[in-house]
């Protein structure tokens, strides 16, 4: 049995093995031979994996298609639904075809430095994560822009059977993007290891961080792309809107309002999804990588695609449950949805890790250790999410207290609602630092990873949660649209006003996920290039620590600087509609909304590229000419910096939202005073900060995460090796 020391003293050795070039490929018949006897027992697991993956996505196809069966209503709301899918495919064609060009230049750049002329195994593992990815987030707007229109027509009759139709939409996404993820990894890994003809799991593994970065970087460039269009459109149509012309939310006669809910499908849809693919997959593979690292064993390998595995089933068979009767409450059936899910895994991971480790292995790993270490996860994130929903919702003091705040104007609503955010870091950064300390305790590094795979194992059906409300929001907007009774709108209101929730739970869920797997990464990365400790004595890991800690914060600002020269652009185009169009305000007129959607797809494109750049270039230009321990100081300065500004900007703009939804519920003056007045300023402060910024800095301290890994061979402790 390893001892402790045994265990630590042998890290160094153990991943210079691991991602040793020479042992990527053999092909002598003695050794092929002995691969195979050796990997016999691994394949039954794998092939396991895929079939809980294609039953995944066989549930989602089948939700799919029971949707877009169901009646889509008036041939009005055909028209406006059908405006809003061709809007939403538009953009995502477009950016489809920028990526696709970083893509190829990705490519080239893997091939060259990281397969170095050789079998391009990490450049196709890498397009596959890409395509993968992409494919994820297609699905799941293309059900959205079908379920929106169908869910208003069910509204039309009660409010459950409205809600059970945006969920459908969003378990199509949430079973989408784990399907292909979980499929994607094992397939990669089956072929490098049975086709391909890998040296051992810790070759393969190396080759499939290609996949990570795909994920990532598609999950980025999808994230900031899809953010700067749906505020550009929302913060237009707001201002103009609701202050300027005092006309409602998604009145026809707001030509941004078409534009505004395509946003919500580009943005809070494909790239949500895009989003949380990238989480999913590094998470697994960050535990597969520090599994094989320090405890090299099959069974650290598999256990982690086997939990995944269980989590889809869970999540299948908790997405049957979540319903609701006519005037049932909504939160409590989407929330039945993840107890369930969560419950199912509890079960399944006990008997998992007693099969998996069913003797201690070492002195870190046991089976009740593997176990706490994923339970904590799994209870980490319920609560980070039940966290965000007391610093978001309406039924809560610190929303009500920003809506108070709305009463003396404009600025104390934003003070307060900026002191929310820094507050809300404090109890979320707790539950996180207990769940740390209680895996790390439990099994060690592997632990901590394990904990964030724990985290994301019920992604089926609590992404499906989050997904639901961008639907939600889309069946009130065409509502409003096409002038159907109150009623309606009262209906399409309650599906909203509990998407507003469950999109707050989500962003806990993927800010707990995103810090847990970027510290697996980072403990990989450091591995990999022998770096046991930061030593803040080393003046180029405090040079490092300086540059990451100010990697967030630069990113942030040039996204949110894209959000505002955006929707300064549709600001204008929204005005001159309505000065230009005789009879627009009148409602005697149709605005252009074609061009809306327009400004904010051009903006969008070309404003998502600096960002991404800056977030792929910067671990390469700190390892290339600093090395790796001043890259380690940037690893760990984003995480602490990012994971805190992430935190506080999500919080604080679904407060800020909130706040003003509960004063146009009739508190506090409600639709028209200035207490109104003031807390849409607000919300269009927070708009960027939810939706924008703060999601696509939980992906970027995973990306320049995975980057530093999947380049860790090219430079030397004080920069490039030449």
């Amino acid at each position: 049995m390893a001892t402790a020391a045994t265990f630590e003293g042998h890290h160094t050795a153990l991943l210079r093995a691991t991602f040793s070039a020479e042992k990527i490929l053999r092909y002598n018949t003695a050794y092929i031979s002995s691969h195979f006897n050796a990997m016999d027992a691994v394949a039954p697991y794998l092939i396991l994996t895929t079939v809980c993956a294609i039953v995944g996505l066989i549930t989602a196809a089948a939700f799919s298609i029971r949707i877009a069966a169901m009646p889509e209503g008036t041939p009005k709301m055909a028209e406006v639904a059908q405006m809003i899918r061709v809007g939403a495919m538009a953009f995502l064609r477009k950016e489809y075809q920028m990526i696709a060009i970083f893509m190829a230049l990705a490519s080239l750049f893997i091939y060259y430095t990281i397969d170095k002329n050789g079998m391009p195994a990490t450049t196709l593992s890498f397009l596959c994560g890409a395509l993968a990815s992409l494919a994820s987030g297609y699905i799941g707007m293309h059900t959205a822009t079908i379920a929106n229109v169908r869910t208003t027509e069910a509204a039309r009759e009660n409010v459950g059977k409205g809600m059970r139709i945006a969920f459908l939409s969003g378990a199509t996404l949430g079973l989408s993007v784990v399907g292909l993820g979980l499929l994607g990894l094992t397939l990669v890994l089956f072929t490098l290891l049975f086709v391909v003809r890998v040296a051992d799991w810790g070759a393969a593994l190396t080759i499939t961080t290609g996949f990570s970065f795909g994920a990532s970087s598609i999950a980025l460039f999808a994230r900031v792309g899809g953010g700067i269009f749906t505020k550009a459109a929302d913060v237009g149509a707001d201002l103009v809107g609701k202050i300027e012309a005092g006309i409602p939310e998604d009145d026809p006669r707001n030509p941004a309002v078409i534009a505004d809910n395509v946003g919500d499908n580009v943005g809070d849809i494909a790239g949500m999804g895009a989003d949380l693919f990238e989480s999913y997959v590094g998470s697994i593979l960050a535990a597969m990588i520090i599994g094989w690292t320090s405890i090299q064993t099959d069974s650290a390998v598999l256990f982690p695609l086997s939990v995944s595995a269980f989590g889809i089933l869970a999540s299948v068979i908790a997405s049957f449950f979540v319903r609701t009767k006519k005037k049932g409450r909504i939160d409590a059936a989407l929330r039945r949805g993840i107890l369930l899910s969560s419950l199912i895994i509890i079960g399944a991971a006990y008997v998992l890790a007693r099969h998996f480790f069913p003797v201690t292995t070492n002195a870190y790993v046991t089976a009740n250790g593997v176990y706490t270490a994923l339970i904590s996860g799994l209870i980490a994130g319920v609560l980070i999410g039940l966290l965000a929903e007391y610093y978001t919702s309406a039924r809560f003091s610190p929303v009500r207290h920003i809506a108070e705040s709305s009463g003396t104007g404009a600025g104390t609503n934003v003070i307060a609602g900026l002191a929310l955010g820094f507050l809300s870091t404090g109890f979320t950064i707790l539950v996180l630092v207990l769940c740390i300390g209680i895996a790390h305790l439990s099994a060690g590094l592997y632990g901590i990873a394990i904990a964030a795979v724990g985290m994301l194992s019920t992604l089926g059906v609590s992404l499906a949660v989050d997904a639901y409300g961008p639907v939600a929001d889309n069946a009130g907007g065409i509502a409003e649209m096409c002038g159907l009774p109150h009623i309606v709108r009262e209906h399409t209101d309650q599906l909203d006003a509990a998407g507003n929730t469950t999109a707050a739970i989500g962003k806990g869920f993927a800010i707990g996920s995103a810090a847990l797997t970027a510290l697996a990464l980072f403990a990989a990365y450091a591995d990999a290039t022998k770096l046991m400790r930061i030593d803040l004595m080393n003046p180029m890991v405090f040079i490092g620590l300086l540059l990451g800690g100010a990697l967030p914060f630069l990113f942030s600002a040039m996204t949110m600087n894209a959000v505002g020269k955006a929707a300064h652009a549709m600001i204008v185009e929204v005005r001159r509609q309505f000065k230009v169009i005789p009879g627009l305000l009148e409602g005697k007129a149709k605005g252009d909304s074609a061009r809306c959607v327009a400004i904010s797809t051009s903006a969008a494109l070309r404003e998502m590229i600096a960002p991404g750049c800056l977030a792929i270039l910067s671990p390469l230009v700190v390892g290339y000419t600093l090395g790796s321990h001043a890259l380690g100081g940037l690893l760990a300065g984003s995480l602490v910096t990012g994971l805190l500004l992430a935190i506080s900007m999500a919080n604080a703009g679904g407060a800020w939202d909130n706040a003003k939804k509960y004063i146009e519920s009739g508190k506090l003056g409600g639709k028209g005073s200035s207490a109104h007045m003031a807390a849409i300023v607000g919300d269009t402060v927070g708009d960027p900060f939810k939706d924008t910024s703060g999601p696509s800095i939980n992906i970027l301290i995973k990306l320049v995460s995975i980057v530093a890994l999947l380049t860790a061979g090219l430079y030397t402790a004080n920069g490039i090796i030449g």
